[in-house]
This record gives structure tokens, C-alpha cells and sequence, in this order.
């Protein structure tokens, strides 16, 4: 999901035991048929994702509809998302993440279209789009788990395909809302809409083309409630985790789950949907530069370095609020975005290196469950707290918010003191279960990972 959720792949500490019998091999290259499928895949999803919010948000606006509409509409996208992906994880484990995703991106393509017919009609009745974007929410909440267990199935150097797959992420992080403001601005919302329907569709065809070696398999005969409770007591054993969880839940309400909708009502009144959209980009430029500088230092204690980081970013509601001359607000974004995406790879390299493979999936839609589950209220909140306070007073309290929660951050030992795993590639252990069903052992994997290579 845009800005608030950010995915690649995983390493796993069960990995660590046979470290020395990878490093007795040269690794291949990053750039295999497989990586460069599933490369093209994401690169097109995450495009069709980061067009949607500033689509819908300076749609919205521009066609007259109120901040709170928009934050309703972005909390029916959210809310399944949040409330679906722990069935999404267990699904993926179950049914493997392949076939996940391309139904996933099936179901975008169709929501998509019928997105862009709503908009060139225009939008009359409120319902038909929060429904449409309910829809996308749960496809989206079938597609992350697997997502993120994909990456060390297809390129045996994990820590370098992440790197690609960051900058990918933080490329169309920068285009796809420069894009969407620019066809916004120039057309309708509707032709944003067609186009994501073509990156779906284009993610869909290269998972299509996929040929994954075994993965990790549930125990036979779990039920879809003991997996969810498994994965619970997984995700509950590690206190800097759910640490963060409960941090994360308190800033998605009062920081970041408002900061859309309003930066929208506050932006595009007064400079128009294409400088919004501008302004969105060069807060995409911000994550580049995080992205660039996380994969140069590698910090002992990454989630401490990360929180650090996050200071930088209360100047994006910061900027808004004091109504800032564009050039001041753009710098103010690019600033954010850098300290908002060096934290987040911090705690994906964090979690990737903790996890064992095999609970991935289950883990991953813990961690992101809890991470979006309260955005929704937030961007719902947003209108009525600024027809109560003034949208300018609701970001400024959004900036205090996030100091203190760096402070939070830095004061919880487990949090400030978690140090970091020294590489090494994720490969699942126990029971594995290729694509077309079966069961395979370990050396079927080790196997299968040399003749991809």
C-alpha cells in the first residue's frame, strides 16, 4: 500500500544454519528468468497501487466532494486490507503465494476498470465507490503475504534483489502519484484508472509465466484457525515487534492515517491537483534517497538508527499546515520521504532477518495487519477533526505525534536495543510444497534453487 505499508523480500533466521554451504558456491546473478518475471510483476503492481490514493483524493476534490469523502473512500480501501490479510497469510500458505497473487491481481484489474467507468460518468453515489474499493482492499490483503515470501524463492542473492525491488518500490513511489495528478489534471480520473487496470493486468500475466521451486508447507490437516493462532503465538513472542505494532497503531490514528486526506483538502484547493500530484513526487524522490542511503550503511541496531530517521518525518504535515510557498514544501517532503523510507527498510530488514521461512506468510499479515488496522479510523477521522479544529491544527498535532513517537520508539529497550542479524539467504525448512501440489524434501529445494541459477 502507498507510503504507510512497505514490502520486499525476506531472509529468515533458519537460513543461518547452512550459511557456510552457500557461501562454498558463487552466488548467481540477480537478473535470472524468475527474478525478472517476478521483478516486472511488482514493478507493475506497485505502479497500479501508488496511482490510486492522489487519484482518488484529487478526483474527489476537484469534482466537489468533501475531505471527509475522501478520507472514507481511503478508509474502504484500507479497512479490508487491515481486516483481511491474516486469512490472506494463512491462504498463501495453504494454496501457495503464486496462485494468490494472480487471483489477487485479477480481482484489481476488474475493480479497476470498473473504477474508471464510475469516474468518467462521474461519481454519484458514494456507495458504489467505497465498494469498489473494499474490493481492491481485499485483493490487495490476498496479494501482500505472499509478496513477501516470494523474494527468496526466486533469486538466491535475497539481500541484493531487495535492493532492486526497493528502488523499484521507490520509483514508482516518485511516478505514480506525479502520473496521477498529471492525467487527473489534464483529463479524469477515469484514464488514471485504465491505466492501472493495464499494470494489473501486466503483474497477472508475468506471475502467469512463473516457475517457483518449492516453498514452505503448513502442517497436514491444520485447520485455517489453528494456522491463525500459530502464527499468533509466532508474532506474539517477539516483544520489539509488537512493540512496534502498538506504537504504530497510536500514530496510524493521530499522525499518518489523517495526513492524506488532509494534505489533499489543504493542497489542492489552493495549488491544484497537478502540483499535488508534483509535490507527491518529489515526496517519492525522498524515498529514493532513504532507499539509497539504507542499503549504503548498515547500522548495528537498525530499528534504533530507523526511529532516529523518523524525525524527519513530522515536516511533511509540518509543511502543509503552515501553508509553505511550494519550493519550501517540496524540500520539506523530500526530507520526509528519505527519514520515513530509511525507517521502514530498517524494520523490514529487522523483521526479514528474525523470522524463521516457514511462518513468514502468517507472521508478515501479523505485522502489516497491525500496521494499517488503525489507518483507516485515522483518514475517517480526518474530516471531522478538521471541521472541529481546522485541517491545519489536525496536522500540526499529527506532527507532534510523531515526535513523541520516535521518543516511544527510543525509549523501549527491546525496540532500541534489537541488533542485526549478519546476512544470509532465507530458505524455508521442515515440509515444503511445490507448485503443483506435492510434497518435497530440503535437498529438493538446495536442488532446485542451483539449476535457477
Amino acid at each position: 500500500m502507498f507510503a504507510i505499508v512497505t514490502l520486499s523480500g525476506w531472509k529468515s533466521t533458519s537460513g543461518l544454519h547452512h550459511h557456510a554451504a552457500v557461501h562454498d558456491r558463487t552466488p548467481p546473478a540477480i537478473w535470472s528468468r524468475s527474478f525478472r518475471l517476478y521483478f516486472t510483476a511488482r514493478s507493475c503492481g506497485l505502479l497500479g497501487d501508488a496511482m490510486l490514493p492522489v487519484a482518488v483524493s484529487a478526483g474527489l476534490i476537484g469534482s466537489g466532494h468533501s475531505v471527509s469523502t475522501v478520507g472514507y473512500a481511503l478508509a474502504w480501501w484500507l479497512a479490508p486490507f487491515a481486516g483481511l490479510i491474516l486469512i490472506g497469510g494463512v491462504l498463501a500458505d495453504r494454496f501457495t503465494a503464486r496462485r494468490m497473487m494472480i487471483g489477487a491481481d485479477l480481482a484489481n484489474l476488474v475493480t479497476r476498470v470498473l473504477l474508471a467507468v464510475l469516474f468518467f460518468h462521474g461519481v454519484q453515489h458514494t456507495w458504489q465507490l467505497y465498494g469498489l474499493l473494499a474490493v481492491a482492499g481485499a485483493a490487495g490483503a490476498m496479494f501482500q503475504p505472499g509478496a513477501a515470501s516470494t523474494v527468496p524463492l526466486v533469486a538466491r542473492d535475497v539481500q541484493g534483489a531487495n535492493g532492486v525491488l526497493r528502488t523499484a518500490e521507490a520509483v514508482t513511489a516518485l511516478g505514480g502519484p506525479a502520473l496521477a495528478g498529471a492525467l487527473v489534471g489534464a483529463g479524469s480520473t477515469g484514464w488514471v484508472m485504465v491505466l492501472a487496470a493495464v499494470t494489473f493486468g501486466l503483474s497477472a500475466l508475468c506471475l502467469l509465466g512463473l516457475r517457483l521451486g518449492p516453498v514452505p508447507a503448513p502442517p497436514p490437516g491444520d485447520s485455517l484457525w489453528r494456522n491463525l493462532v500459530a502464527g499468533w503465538r509466532e508474532f506474539r513472542s517477539r516483544r520489539w515487534m509488537w512493540g512496534v505494532i502498538l506504537i504504530w497503531m497510536v500514530y496510524s490514528v493521530l499522525g499518518s492515517g489523517p495526513l492524506i486526506p488532509l494534505a489533499a483538502g489543504v493542497l489542492v484547493p489552493a495549488h491544484g491537483s497537478a502540483v499535488y500530484g508534483l509535490l507527491s513526487a518529489v515526496y517519492g524522490v525522498g524515498t529514493v534517497v532513504g532507499g539509497l542511503l539504507a542499503i549504503r550503511f548498515k547500522p548495528h541496531r537498525p530499528l534504533a538508527a530507523g526511529s532516529l530517521a523518523m524525525l524527519a518525518a513530522p515536516l511533511y504535515p509540518l509543511g502543509v499546515a503552515l501553508h509553505l510557498a511550494v519550493p519550501a514544501l517540496a524540500g520539506c517532503l523530500l526530507v520526509a520521504g528519505a527519514g520515513y523510507t530509511f525507517w521502514g527498510v530498517m524494520w523490514a530488514t529487522s523483521v526479514q532477518t528474525q523470522v524463521p521461512g516457514e511462518v513468514l506468510n502468517r507472521i508478515h499479515a501479523y505485522e502489516v495487519a497491525g500496521s494499517v488496522c488503525m489507518v483507516p479510523l485515522g483518514s475517517a477521522l480526518a474530516g471531522p477533526a478538521a471541521g472541529a479544529f481546522g485541517a491545519s491544527a489536525v496536522l500540526l498535532f499529527g506532527a507532534v505525534v510523531t515526535v513523541a513517537v520516535v521518543g516511544v520508539l527510543l525509549a523501549t529497550p527491546s525496540i532500541r536495543g534489537l541488533r542485526r542479524v549478519a546476512d544470509g539467504p532465507a530458505r524455508p525448512v521442515g515440509p515444503i510444497l511445490m507448485e503443483d501440489g506435492s510434497q518435497a524434501t530440503r535437498e529438493a529445494l538446495a536442488a532446485s534453487a542451483d539449476s535457477s541459477a
